[in-house]
Protein backbone atom coordinates (compact mmCIF):
# COMPACT_ATOMS: atom_id res chain seq x y z
CA UNK A 1 0.00 0.00 0.00
CA UNK A 2 2.30 2.79 1.15
CA UNK A 3 4.88 1.35 -1.90
CA UNK A 4 1.88 2.06 -4.61
CA UNK A 5 1.14 5.53 -2.93
CA UNK A 6 4.91 6.80 -3.00
CA UNK A 7 4.85 5.59 -6.50
CA UNK A 8 1.64 7.16 -7.52
CA UNK A 9 2.16 10.61 -5.55
CA UNK A 10 6.37 11.33 -5.66
CA UNK A 11 7.39 9.48 -8.56
CA UNK A 12 6.06 11.56 -11.23
CA UNK A 13 8.12 14.66 -9.67
CA UNK A 14 11.24 13.04 -10.32
CA UNK A 15 11.93 14.50 -13.83
CA UNK A 16 11.38 17.91 -12.02
CA UNK A 17 13.91 17.23 -9.37
CA UNK A 18 16.40 15.56 -11.68
CA UNK A 19 15.69 19.21 -14.32
CA UNK A 20 16.67 21.61 -11.31
CA UNK A 21 19.61 19.41 -9.91
CA UNK A 22 21.40 19.32 -13.12
CA UNK A 23 21.36 23.12 -13.46
CA UNK A 24 22.84 23.29 -9.79
CA UNK A 25 25.48 20.40 -9.62
CA UNK A 26 28.42 20.18 -10.80
CA UNK A 27 28.16 17.10 -13.06
CA UNK A 28 25.38 14.63 -14.02
CA UNK A 29 26.22 12.19 -11.66
CA UNK A 30 25.99 14.64 -8.72
CA UNK A 31 22.53 15.83 -9.80
CA UNK A 32 21.39 12.35 -10.09
CA UNK A 33 23.10 11.55 -7.01
CA UNK A 34 21.17 14.82 -5.51
CA UNK A 35 17.85 13.28 -6.48
CA UNK A 36 18.47 9.42 -5.40
CA UNK A 37 19.32 10.98 -2.23
CA UNK A 38 16.02 12.66 -2.23
CA UNK A 39 13.94 10.25 -3.60
CA UNK A 40 15.09 8.20 -0.59
CA UNK A 41 14.91 10.30 2.13
CA UNK A 42 11.22 10.68 0.90
CA UNK A 43 10.71 7.22 0.87
CA UNK A 44 12.01 7.03 4.40
CA UNK A 45 10.05 9.79 5.93
CA UNK A 46 7.21 9.21 3.96
CA UNK A 47 4.74 8.29 6.56
CA UNK A 48 5.66 12.10 7.69
CA UNK A 49 4.34 13.54 4.46
CA UNK A 50 0.71 14.74 5.18
CA UNK A 51 -1.63 13.63 2.79
CA UNK A 52 -3.95 16.08 0.73
CA UNK A 53 -0.26 18.44 0.40
CA UNK A 54 1.97 19.64 -2.06
CA UNK A 55 3.73 16.47 -2.58
CA UNK A 56 6.12 18.64 -5.05
CA UNK A 57 6.94 20.95 -2.59
CA UNK A 58 7.80 18.44 0.15
CA UNK A 59 10.35 16.43 -2.28
CA UNK A 60 12.21 20.26 -3.34
CA UNK A 61 12.79 20.73 0.25
CA UNK A 62 14.09 18.09 0.93
CA UNK A 63 16.02 18.47 -2.02
CA UNK A 64 17.29 22.04 -1.33
CA UNK A 65 18.39 20.64 2.15
CA UNK A 66 20.77 17.58 0.05
CA UNK A 67 22.04 20.69 -1.99
CA UNK A 68 23.11 22.79 0.92
CA UNK A 69 24.53 19.54 2.50
CA UNK A 70 26.20 18.67 -0.47
CA UNK A 71 28.14 22.13 -1.21
CA UNK A 72 29.21 22.69 2.73
CA UNK A 73 30.68 19.29 2.48
CA UNK A 74 32.54 20.14 -1.39
CA UNK A 75 32.81 23.62 -0.50
CA UNK A 76 32.30 24.17 -4.08
CA UNK A 77 30.65 26.11 -6.24
CA UNK A 78 28.47 24.34 -9.30
CA UNK A 79 29.44 24.41 -12.39
CA UNK A 80 26.48 24.53 -14.47
CA UNK A 81 24.58 22.53 -16.67
CA UNK A 82 21.99 22.52 -19.27
CA UNK A 83 18.60 21.41 -18.11
CA UNK A 84 19.16 17.66 -19.84
CA UNK A 85 22.84 17.05 -19.90
CA UNK A 86 23.53 17.64 -22.75
CA UNK A 87 22.75 21.37 -24.27
CA UNK A 88 19.06 20.05 -25.90
CA UNK A 89 17.23 20.46 -22.78
CA UNK A 90 13.62 22.21 -22.48
CA UNK A 91 13.24 25.82 -22.55
CA UNK A 92 10.42 28.22 -20.96
CA UNK A 93 9.63 31.08 -21.92
CA UNK A 94 10.40 33.62 -19.54
CA UNK A 95 8.52 36.96 -19.42
CA UNK A 96 11.60 38.81 -18.96
CA UNK A 97 13.07 37.88 -21.87
CA UNK A 98 13.21 38.99 -25.12
CA UNK A 99 11.99 36.60 -27.61
CA UNK A 100 15.16 37.54 -29.87
CA UNK A 101 16.92 35.31 -27.30
CA UNK A 102 17.57 31.64 -28.09
CA UNK A 103 17.96 28.61 -25.90
CA UNK A 104 21.44 28.35 -25.30
CA UNK A 105 21.79 32.30 -25.02
CA UNK A 106 18.96 32.09 -21.67
CA UNK A 107 20.65 28.87 -20.93
CA UNK A 108 24.38 30.37 -20.71
CA UNK A 109 22.88 33.50 -18.41
CA UNK A 110 20.94 31.70 -15.96
CA UNK A 111 24.07 29.76 -15.75
CA UNK A 112 25.72 32.97 -14.55
CA UNK A 113 23.39 33.71 -11.36
CA UNK A 114 24.31 32.21 -8.15
CA UNK A 115 22.73 28.74 -6.80
CA UNK A 116 20.38 30.44 -4.80
CA UNK A 117 19.21 32.49 -7.54
CA UNK A 118 18.86 30.45 -10.16
CA UNK A 119 16.89 27.76 -7.93
CA UNK A 120 14.74 30.15 -6.90
CA UNK A 121 13.87 31.25 -10.31
CA UNK A 122 13.45 27.37 -11.61
CA UNK A 123 11.45 26.95 -8.61
CA UNK A 124 9.32 29.73 -9.00
CA UNK A 125 9.31 29.91 -13.39
CA UNK A 126 9.69 26.19 -14.52
CA UNK A 127 8.85 24.26 -11.38
CA UNK A 128 5.57 26.89 -10.77
CA UNK A 129 5.83 27.28 -6.98
CA UNK A 130 4.36 30.32 -5.26
CA UNK A 131 6.76 32.50 -3.31
CA UNK A 132 5.14 31.38 -0.15
CA UNK A 133 5.94 27.37 -0.91
CA UNK A 134 9.87 28.39 -1.69
CA UNK A 135 9.82 30.34 1.24
CA UNK A 136 8.55 26.90 2.95
CA UNK A 137 10.76 24.98 1.17
CA UNK A 138 14.05 27.13 2.03
CA UNK A 139 12.65 27.69 5.37
CA UNK A 140 13.18 31.58 4.73
CA UNK A 141 10.31 34.88 5.22
CA UNK A 142 8.57 34.94 1.99
CA UNK A 143 10.07 38.75 1.74
CA UNK A 144 13.66 37.27 1.12
CA UNK A 145 12.58 34.76 -1.81
CA UNK A 146 10.36 37.51 -2.98
CA UNK A 147 13.34 39.90 -3.16
CA UNK A 148 15.65 37.00 -4.53
CA UNK A 149 13.53 36.07 -7.32
CA UNK A 150 13.24 39.84 -8.14
CA UNK A 151 17.08 40.62 -8.34
CA UNK A 152 17.61 36.55 -10.14
CA UNK A 153 15.49 38.20 -12.65
CA UNK A 154 16.45 41.39 -12.81
CA UNK A 155 20.42 39.73 -12.65
CA UNK A 156 19.68 37.53 -15.79
CA UNK A 157 17.39 40.38 -17.50
CA UNK A 158 20.85 42.48 -17.39
CA UNK A 159 23.24 39.41 -18.19
CA UNK A 160 21.21 39.16 -21.34
CA UNK A 161 20.58 42.33 -22.81
CA UNK A 162 24.58 42.97 -22.10
CA UNK A 163 25.28 39.98 -24.36
CA UNK A 164 22.85 40.86 -27.16
CA UNK A 165 24.40 44.38 -26.94
CA UNK A 166 27.85 42.77 -27.10
CA UNK A 167 27.02 40.78 -30.07
CA UNK A 168 25.51 43.89 -31.72
CA UNK A 169 28.76 45.66 -31.87
CA UNK A 170 30.74 42.27 -33.06
CA UNK A 171 28.29 42.64 -35.62
CA UNK A 172 28.90 45.99 -36.39
CA UNK A 173 32.86 45.22 -36.46
CA UNK A 174 32.41 42.02 -38.46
Amino acid sequence: MRRNEFERVAMPHAQSLLRAALRIAPERDAAEDMVQETLLKAWNAFDQFERGSNCKAWLFQILINITRQYYRKNQSVPAALPLDGNGQGKVVKLCVTPPQFVAAEVLAALDKLSVDHRLVLMLAVVEGFTCKEIARMYSLPIGTVMSRLSRARTELRSILTQSEGKERLAARAG
